[in-house]
């Protein structure tokens, strides 16, 4: 999962990446300068260490996630040509984006609006987006209006005009400042959409940076495959920094239940509709990542693709019962472990032991 932190200038996107990845980069702001931080860091999970105490495996493997601090993407940074290349590549590359608004005052931080307003905020870095997809789509019509009247593309002229009404719907929808994501697109739609990058249809967490004791304002964000939640952004990077036993006096000390860390992942996972399944024994006992939904035959393929070339059946035990008989020797005596076929639809939690011939 890549998540791209984007936001205003002076929001406090590099102060929210510190407090997600645990690091420490300077949070002095880049000036509308294009420039990338990432960070890779492991999703905390209680079962992978139940399992790793369960199994004493030479290796313990989280579930990965990558954050971009993205700085360049502000108000007027779109022009008539769009987003510049290398901001836009690496736009596009996100699985989503957190998407920082400021709602702290800090008369040293000055807004660049001159007024901390974060409904204006949010709506104007959403016109960035919008008029970007929207320069993609025109362009894309112009394209396929030259293809239809040529007539030697070698597509099918149903296809070219099958595409064409796509786009045109997509036209109509951000000429009506309506993100893509907000539309209902079939399988086949979202298919023809995927090597373009709209922006707008990411999945996006709209997360409000709050000062120490701030409450978070009332912000509406009635979008699809949106989510708005506040974050004490520079109280989270503190703590982020602390070892685990001052942090946790820390939290209780402001009354955090959880940290922001593990509360942006929860909530992104559920965003993107993610789950994890767990492969478990004496080597390795590691997460991984699959949409929600998935086979036994494409999680197979998540872990290797040999083990989805040669699939023959997935033995699946659930997480729960695994722990609950001491492992896979006593689920299996009581007859709770299952051989699932190709079909079979992995749930959140699972132990899956893949079984294939190459």
């Amino acid at each position: 999962m890549k998540l791209g932190i984007i936001g205003l200038p002076q929001s406090g996107k590099t102060t929210i990446f510190n407090a997600l990845t645990r690091g420490d980069q300077p949070t002095k702001m880049s000036g509308g300068r294009f420039e990338v931080h990432t960070a890779v860091v492991d999703v905390p999970d209680t079962r992978v260490d139940q399992l790793s105490n369960l199994f004493h495996p030479q290796k313990t493997s989280y579930a990965k996630v990558t954050y971009a601090d993205i700085a360049g993407l502000e108000a007027g940074s779109t022009n008539k040509n769009g987003l510049s290349g290398p901001l836009i590549n690496q736009l596009s590359q996100m699985d989503g984006f957190v998407h920082v608004v400021r709602c702290f005052h800090n008369p040293s931080v000055p807004h660049p609006f001159g007024n901390v307003d974060p409904v204006r905020d949010l709506n104007a870095m959403d016109s960035e987006l919008l008029l970007n997809d929207l320069l993609v789509v025109e362009h894309r019509l112009e394209r396929l209006q030259d293809e239809a009247h040529r007539g030697n593309s070698g597509r099918d002229r149903n296809q070219i005009e099958r595409e064409r009404n796509l786009f045109e719907k997509l036209n109509e929808a951000i000429s009506d400042e309506i993100p893509l994501r907000d539309l209902n697109l079939s399988l086949e739609e979202q298919k023809t959409l995927s090597g373009f990058g709209f922006l707008t249809l990411k999945p996006v967490l709209v997360l409000l940076n709050l000062a120490d004791e701030q409450k978070a304002p009332q912000v509406d964000y009635l979008h699809k495959h949106s989510q708005v939640v506040g974050l004490r952004g520079k109280l989270e990077m503190e703590i982020a920094q602390l070892a685990p036993d001052e942090a946790d006096e820390f939290m209780q000390e402001f009354g955090i239940e959880e940290p922001g860390l593990q509360r942006v992942i929860r909530l992104s996972y559920d965003l993107l509709n993610l789950q994890s399944f767990f492969t478990v024994g004496e080597d390795e006992v590691r997460a991984w990542t699959v949409q929600r939904g998935s086979s036994a035959m494409e999680a197979a393929g998540v872990i290797h693709s040999d083990l989805q070339k040669g699939f023959i059946r997935a033995e699946v035990i659930r997480y729960d019962e695994l722990i609950a008989f001491g492992g896979v020797v006593g689920a299996r005596s009581k007859g709770k472990l299952r051989l699932e076929g190709k079909d079979y639809r992995v749930e959140d939690g699972e132990i899956v032991h893949i079984r294939f011939n190459v």
